[in-house]
């Protein structure tokens, strides 16, 4: 049947070319469900490209191409047209979704300018999203080349609100486009075009030019991709620049257009990848316990964290900075420990009771003392990942030196967490799923300030599109928290926030920065935590607006994990079961922030309730200042 709804795409894709000659200036080209529309046309030798949904338009031309230092000003004519298109299903190692579905239809205008440069322009369109990338192929003359300019626009038709991703700080907007900075801002942005139209501009397949960002275009509601210097050799092949678009803002987050541009796995076996949640040694430090245990960077802590992993469905152990001396330090080598940890005896302990370690490195020690060098010891010693921190590298030398830190781990099978101002999510786990996550926004506590419940919020709507993101949630222990020796400032929140937080949020690997002794003290709310799958077949965004609230539903076989979150405002939420199985009873277990929580006072008190629903009903939450909700539904029985 995907068979022939592929040759089925594929006719419509030809027959809309028929009527084309080879030279025709114009050509429209429309996604499997006939939704989008994508008009190609040159403009005085310029190629531009128009976007339109159930026939509005969204975009007016923009221009699309490269400027080449080898053949600059060049003037274009259409040579040849190709097409192409798909309807297949694929199951990723881990993703949001177990199973997931690629239909577009794909078109390639080869384009050849008046001083012979033949330069491909690909549009892949699905029902949810434009895909533009650029191809270079052979030819005489440009063997080497070196790209000035990504002249790639945005033109959009209103002076729409946007959003934008703003590194480690909250994200920027709400804002109207006509004020877009001059200087670049991070990707994604995102657009409310009106009340049933989101957009979202982003990057795909980021792996060897430098990756793009997005300042103000020439015209007032335009924005333009810029990008660092990049040299290549043909033939070559760029990233792509998407336009998602989706009715309401959480359409954005559910794609999974992004990981549909990239390769398939290129893991031959990728069995040994398992997500799941990870205690850490970094926010624990200088925690003091009842029984006057102090928790360090040293091997009776690590063995103490190991214990309550194993207790507690937890799979792996990260140990951070300063393990093998001052992290910045250039006398710090990442093959030895400092004294008072016992690398070995950590790994050996921690392999008996079947919880793998995930070790830090930074640029400072792995170019010092080799990458590969290094990444085989962890190996041999049997580390499980590793977590990448403070990348010096930038443009061009960023993505590939990115490239080359998760190609070497899945040699010496290690799983990825890149932090501190690392490249985009690109859906690029789709193709090396040892990338299990990274720090794509403000986390919780890093950059020795404390991010507030708008915050997250805001971040699952516009930079959790790009994919998974460690967030460094699951705080209990709120009191006096700024005590610990990595504890800077207050931590606002309350735990019922902190537990929806990692139904909410989606990462290959959760890492949990509370102390044993704080999930142990709420024990009856961490059951919530205990019991949440690593690996899930569905996620869903059940209702939310961006700034204000969010509800994720993620689905486990027959069972499902529900978080809620607000911003700084108090919120009763209805959760319609809608998208329950018929006909089966559900025991639903609600972990919810008591009458008088508060996310700056009295954060530590919640309640849990039971009852019995099935499809149809409705679930009444109050989520307090900053609060949240998590609901866990568990199948009971098929109704006769």
């Amino acid at each position: 049947m995907n068979k022939l709804k592929c040759i089925v795409s594929l006719i419509v894709v030809v027959l809309s070319l028929y009527s084309c000659t080879i030279r025709k200036e114009e050509v429209t080209v429309k996604s499997p469900n006939g939704n989008i529309a994508v008009k190609f046309q040159l403009f005085n030798g310029k190629p531009t490209v128009s976007l339109f949904k159930n026939g509005i338009q969204i975009l007016k031309p923009s221009s699309v191409g490269l400027k080449l230092k080898e053949a600059q000003e060049s003037l274009f004519s259409i040579d040849s047209i190709s097409s192409n298109g798909s309807n297949t299903t694929w199951e990723p190692v881990w993703d949001k979704n177990s199973k997931i579905v690629d239909t577009h239809n794909e078109i390639t205008y080869w384009l050849k300018g008046d001083n012979g440069f033949v330069l491909g322009v690909v549009l892949k369109i699905y029902n949810d999203a434009l895909a533009i990338r650029y191809e270079i192929p052979e030819q005489k003359g440009f063997k080497k080349f070196t790209i000035e300019e990504d002249l790639t626009s945005f033109v959009f038709t209103q002076d729409h609100t946007f959003w934008s991703a703003n590194g480690e700080r909250h994200n920027l907007g709400p804002l109207p486009l006509s004020q877009y900075p001059e200087k670049t801002k991070y990707t994604p942005t995102v657009l409310k075009l009106d009340d049933n139209c989101y957009a979202s501009i982003l990057e795909a397949a980021i792996y060897d030019f430098a990756n793009f960002n997005l300042a103000k275009g020439k015209d007032a509601l335009s924005l333009k991709c810029v990008m660092n210097k990049s040299i290549g050799v043909t033939p070559a092949k760029t990233s792509w620049r998407v336009v998602l678009l989706g009715g309401k803002p959480g359409d954005l987050v559910e794609s999974n257009t992004l990981v549909n541009l990239n390769p398939p796995c290129a893991i031959k076996d990728p069995s040994w990848i398992k997500p799941g949640k990870a205690v850490w040694d970094w926010r624990v430090w200088g925690y003091k316990t009842k029984d006057n245990f102090t928790y360090g960077l040293d091997t009776k802590s690590h063995k103490r964290l190991t214990d309550f992993a194993a207790d507690n469905n937890i799979k792996y152990l990260l140990m951070d900075a300063d393990w093998y001396g001052p992290e910045f330090s250039p006398d710090a080598n990442p093959t030895t420990a400092n004294n008072k940890i016992d690398i070995e005896e950590n790994m050996v302990y921690a392999k008996s009771k079947g919880i793998g370690i995930i070790l830090y490195l930074n640029d400072v020690g792995a170019k010092k003392f080799g990458l590969e060098r290094i990444l085989k010891q962890f190996s041999d010693w049997g580390a499980s990942g590793i977590k990448y921190g403070f990348m010096t590298t930038k443009g061009q030398d960023k993505v590939t030196y990115t490239r080359k830190v998760v190609e070497l781990c899945a040699k010496y099978k290690l799983t990825v967490n890149f932090h501190d101002g690392p490249l985009p999510p690109s859906g690029d786990r789709r193709t090396w799923p040892n990338l299990v996550t990274r720090e794509y926004g403000h986390s919780q506590a890093d950059a020795k300030r404390s991010y507030y419940p708008e915050t997250v919020v805001n971040q699952v709507f516009i930079n959790m599109i790009t994919g998974p993101l460690d967030m460094c949630n699951g705080w209990f222990g709120f009191e006096n928290a700024e005590s610990r020796v990595r504890v800077f400032e207050k931590i606002p929140g309350t735990v019922a926030a902190e537990v929806a937080k990692l139904a909410v949020l989606f990462s290959g690997i959760h890492i949990m920065p509370d102390s044993p002794e704080e999930y142990n003290g709420k024990s009856d709310v961490f059951d919530f935590v205990k019991t949440l799958p690593d690996t899930f077949d569905e996620l869903k965004i059940i209702d939310g607006k961006i700034d204000e609230f969010v509800t994720v539903g993620r689905r486990k076989g027959d069972n499902w994990y529900i978080g809620s979150l607000t911003n700084r405002d108090s919120r009763a939420l209805t959760i319609k079961l809608s998208f329950l199985k018929e006909g089966v009873k559900y025991k639903a277990t609600l972990y919810e922030d008591a009458p008088d929580s508060h996310f700056l006072n009295n954060q530590e008190s919640y309640k849990i309730t039971r009852k019995t629903v099935e499809k149809g009903d409705v679930l009444n939450v109050k989520l307090a200042p900053g609060g949240g909700n998590a609901i866990r539904l568990v199948k009971q029985y098929k109704r006769l």
